[in-house]
């Protein structure tokens, strides 16, 4: 990838000029524009290609400055789910103003993060390009804050289960996730789903001391109308047989 700036000191030209050169050249194919300021040269095996790159993991350092991949994208490199989305999901600390940013024919899907709660992230290499990605804990602390980002909440029940099932799944790590993150409504989300979804009360007993006021929806996506007063969640209906 090629910025701007970057061509502007390797051409000695003042960024003006770099800018009217990058634009020239992206219209007689040589380079593509991926980005606001950002190209890639294009091969000429390629020329008549949308995608011109083959791993659109290594556009996100430069889309979207410091961040990773998290959510459903991430649950499935980790394994917590087969299931395959359209979209990359995002969490970038810079103000996102768009959150659906469409580059090399693939939609990345952007979510704001305080600095703060940039944590449990792992640097994995995609050919010579260093991309964030939040960790298996981390990954299903992002979908308990927010479902939509793990494709809904019976979704996140399900990678859920099979966290516990991985081999070095660490449930102590989840729950100092959760208080690092701070946000109430992931221990209302998880101690519910531990104790309905996987009747884990070791689990479910950590989530519950660990209970603040007031009530959240199991999942804001969806009509929850049965209200669960042991964890304080607004949960749908089909959900509430499961405590029985």
């Amino acid at each position: 990838m090629v910025s701007i700036e970057t061509a502007a000191q390797a051409l000695d030209l003042d960024r003006n000029a770099a800018a009217k050169l990058m634009s020239r050249w992206a219209g007689q194919g040589w380079m593509r524009r991926i980005g606001q300021g950002l190209y890639v040269p294009v091969p000429i095996d390629l020329a008549t290609s949308d995608q011109i790159v083959s791993d659109p993991w290594v556009l996100v350092p430069s889309l979207f400055g410091e961040s990773y991949i998290g959510g459903w994208t991430a649950a499935h490199h980790w394994d917590l789910t087969e299931q395959l989305f359209n979209e990359t999901m995002i969490f970038a600390i810079r103000r996102i103003d768009e959150q659906r940013v469409t580059a090399q024919g693939v939609t990345f899907l952007a979510h704001h993060i305080a600095p703060k709660r940039f944590f449990g992230v792992k640097p994995v290499w995609r050919g010579t390009t260093r991309v964030n990605l939040s960790d298996p804990a981390r990954t299903l602390i992002d979908m308990l804050a927010l479902p939509q980002t793990g494709g809904g909440i019976d979704h996140v029940a399900d990678c859920l289960s099979a966290f516990r099932k991985l081999r070095n799944a660490d449930l102590e790590l989840l729950i100092a996730y959760a208080e690092k993150f701070g946000n109430g409504a992931i221990f209302k989300r998880l101690g519910f789903l531990a104790e309905a979804q996987l009747q884990d009360e070791k689990l479910a007993a950590a989530c519950r001391t660990r209970l603040t006021k007031g009530y959240t929806k199991l999942d804001p996506g969806l009509d929850c109308s049965h209200l669960v007063t042991a964890w304080n969640l607004w949960v749908p209906a089909r959900w509430k047989e499961r405590l029985a």
